[in-house]
């Protein structure tokens, strides 16, 4: 990865304005800003074309930018001013789906949305607040899919009730919380969006792009000090990039050591952290579905040449070839185990792109993409910044006695420290997914956080923490973790808890901005700890739900990034 330019000036990037870009396509409805993740294209856009990666790099054909003042002038028109001091959500969103627009903006929608030539579309935030320097709101605000099918009255219906959908999503509790904890009032937001043609090829009836990726030019948390952090990493899934940017499964490169896997080399490790599932739109009924690799196989064998780069069956404890006969006791996975050997290109690619984006904007960049490997076409669908990250300086651990150990992990330690806090928050794994509850546990959970409010207390549980899949954790919402100072996954392998060590997604954007710590923990494995006696014998105030408990006491967090060990203790 190249280095920024020492240029001792502010970035390009920060007086670039976007809208002339869209205006003189033709591309831009309505008025107003047009919104960060809008500039972000642009920029990339720019950049792209006039460079070297011109011939290897596409971007949407076409991208439609509802101006945020259609969004302003929505509420106005609607006597909506109320949701600004409205903490009922369901009311609001109820509210925005009644709606009316104007009926000079349908007209120029329905001229827009003529440019789109009838392909699946992805309606996407791009607010003023949204992608910024400092601040990222990534994830926070949702997306909308239209298979974009049928007569023209029902696709202006969806196109509509998406806008309404993706402006109503400004006021969830999620992104009021961030907005809060960074200094910012809901009026200081305005809601642009985005209407992108995603990109894929239609397959049958299901269309999706082959891989679609998450890259940072920057790898700020590292499983092992090997992986520098200038090196850059990427998050891949099959089907549409929905899974690249939550914390369920996708397969992980570092882009200078790309066969490192953060999850273990053992198939078991594999299969266990491996992606099962995948996205697509589905044109003959017209919505977003998800499919299961062990009934599409069959599809995928047909329908792609360099299934055997991504695709492994594991049995037995090994890892087979993709068109070995399925049994009982096999299941494919998406392992990507040989994409690096078989198609060097992509990633020699993905590492040009982020050291050409990263030298044009003069500062670290995230990016989201979608490749095909046969026509080996990269299409370049997201440009920000990515979110400062000011590492602590070296953190001396402490001798302890080891009964004041409560917590020793080995991984993904990066140098933090929390000298005191009176709180630590815990789901007990043995309890966790035995009553069909996970997400009673995740709403007990707020409403700690809310009470907790400026003591940066510490939360521990298994798994995931804000996993949008409650099998593999606790599914919490940002608005519900955020008066954290410290969250710890506990990984049990006999439960399949796995945290996640890859740097990529959505919630560690947050917990870099937010300036909390992370460490994961391996029952069990040499190097970790996990002082289950403790928890279950120290008093706690029961929650709401029997696996939740408040512990009061005195507790410190002690992280140092040169050795890789990070400890929650008792002080």
């Amino acid at each position: 990865m190249s280095r920024m330019p020492e240029t001792g000036k502010r970035s390009d990037f920060f007086n670039y304005d976007a809208t002339p870009f869209y205006a003189e396509r033709g591309w831009l409805i309505g008025e107003g800003g047009v919104g960060g993740k809008a500039k972000g294209l642009a920029f990339a856009h720019r950049t792209i074309s006039a460079g070297p990666l011109s011939g290897s790099v596409l971007l949407p054909p076409v991208t439609l930018v509802v101006g945020a003042g259609v969004f302003l002038g929505y509420i106005r028109d609607n006597d909506m001013e109320w949701a600004y001091r409205e903490p009922d959500w369901e009311r609001i969103a109820i509210a925005f789906s009644k709606g009316r627009f104007r009926e000079s903006f349908t007209r120029d929608l329905e001229r827009g949305l003529a440019l789109l030539n009838g392909v699946p579309l992805a309606i996407r935030s791009s607010s003023t607040l949204e992608d910024s320097v400092r601040l990222s709101f990534a994830g926070k605000y949702d997306t909308c899919f239209s298979a974009n099918i049928g007569d023209p009255e029902r696709r202006m219906r969806e196109i509509e009730d998406s806008l309404r959908t993706v402006w109503a999503s400004l006021f969830k509790p999620a992104p009021r919380a961030y907005r809060a904890k960074h200094g910012c009032r809901d009026e200081d937001e305005a809601m642009a969006v985005l209407i992108q043609p995603i990109t894929g090829k239609l397959r049958d009836d299901l269309y999706y792009p082959e891989l679609a990726g998450a890259a940072f030019s920057r790898v700020y948390r590292r499983p092992t000090p090997r992986v520098r952090k200038e090196d850059g990493v990427m998050r891949l899934c099959f089907g549409l990039g929905t899974r690249t940017v939550e914390r369920s499964n996708a397969r992980v490169f570092y882009l200078t050591n790309p066969n490192l896997r953060p999850e273990g080399n053992q198939p078991r490790e594999i299969a266990r952290s491996g992606q099962t599932e995948f996205d697509y739109i589905d044109r003959t009924f017209g919505s977003f579905m998800t499919a299961r690799l062990d009934q599409f196989l069959p599809f995928i064998l047909k329908r792609h040449a360099s299934v055997h780069s991504f695709v492994e069956v594991f049995a037995d404890n090994l890892l087979y070839w993709a068109g070995c006969p399925l049994t009982p006791a096999s299941r494919p996975v998406f392992s990507f185990s040989y994409l690096p050997d078989k198609h060097p290109h992509f990633f020699r690619l993905v590492r040009r792109v982020l050291a050409s984006l990263e030298t044009a904007m003069e500062m670290p960049v995230d990016i989201e993409f979608t490749y095909d490997t046969e026509d080996r076409t990269m299409c370049l669908i997201q440009l920000r910044p990515l979110s400062s990250f000011t590492e602590a300086s070296g953190v001396v651990l402490p001798d302890v006695p080891p009964e004041r150990v409560l917590l020793r992990g080995d991984r993904m330690v990066s140098n933090g420290l929390i000298d005191r806090t009176e709180w630590l928050v815990y789901v007990d794994p043995d309890l966790y997914g035995t009553d069909g509850r996970n997400h009673e546990i995740a709403r007990e959970i707020g409403r700690i956080n809310r009470s907790l409010e400026g003591s940066r207390y510490i939360l521990v549980g298994p798994g995931r923490w804000g996993s949008t899949n409650a099998d593999l954790g606790v599914p919490v919402q940002y608005d519900e973790l955020c008066n954290s100072g410290c969250i710890v996954e506990i990984g049990i392998r006999e439960r399949d808890f796995t945290p996640e060590l890859s740097y990529g997604t959505h919630f560690f954007l947050d917990l870099d901005v937010d300036g909390i710590l992370y460490l994961p923990v391996f029952a069990g494995e040499t190097g970790n700890e996990y002082n289950k006696s403790w928890f279950d014998g120290a008093p706690y105030e029961k929650g709401r739900h029997p696996a939740v408990r408040v512990y009061r006491g005195a507790f410190a967090v002690y992280m140092d990034g040169e050795t890789e060990i990070g400890r929650v203790i008792r002080l």
